[in-house]
């Protein structure tokens, strides 16, 4: 079992060759105890990868955050944040992605704020290419009519615009089919 005076070192052996359920378990319970700082933030890391393995995105997410409002560095709580909203988008939960996206421009400067947006921008498109490859044009669509929500070029519009029109004909939804069709002629 693990407890509140433990060093690192002393928490990856008790740890170890543990499924991952027991991990989570153990470690939760760790954060429960109000660990010093950094310990925290080692047990944050482990849980947000073991979530990770698990597909667990969603609270992979909400750990992201936790740990970015736990880290001192502004440059750490950008990264964490931004990591925090691919969790979410890899989760299908936009609001929660958004939210994360505007933490992380609200620490960021004026250069790093367009870097930050960019790099989101990538992970949606990132995302609907990986549902099309795996057939779940639905998710696909989702994430191609948010990336129409956000400020993107006339030439990325048109290739989404285009994608999306594959999309909705696969999928049946020919009145979105036609109107998007109408709007590109």
């Amino acid at each position: 079992m693990i407890n509140k005076d433990m060093l690192k070192s002393d928490i990856e052996k008790a740890i170890a060759g543990k499924g991952y359920f027991i991990q989570i378990d153990y470690l939760e319970r760790y954060l429960k105890t109000i660990p010093p700082i950094t310990l925290k933030q080692f047990a944050l890391t482990k849980l947000i990868s073991i979530y990770e393995k698990l597909s667990m995105f969603n609270d992979a997410g909400k750990l992201s955050e936790t740990l970015a409002t736990n880290v001192i560095a502004f440059s750490e709580k950008i990264k964490q944040f931004v990591k925090a909203t691919e969790f979410y988008i890899r989760a299908g939960q936009f609001n929660s992605a958004d939210y994360s996206m505007k933490r992380a421009i609200s620490e960021a400067t004026i250069t790093e704020k367009e870097e930050i947006y960019f790099t989101v921008k990538e992970l949606y498109k990132k995302q609907a290419e990986i549902y099309e490859r795996e057939l779940k044009r639905r998710q696909a669509v989702k994430i191609y009519e948010k990336l129409l929500e956000m400020r993107i070029s006339d030439l990325e519009k048109q290739n989404i615009k285009e994608k999306l029109m594959g999309l909705y004909e696969k999928l049946g939804l020919l009145k979105e089919y036609y109107v998007l069709k109408k709007a590109l002629s």
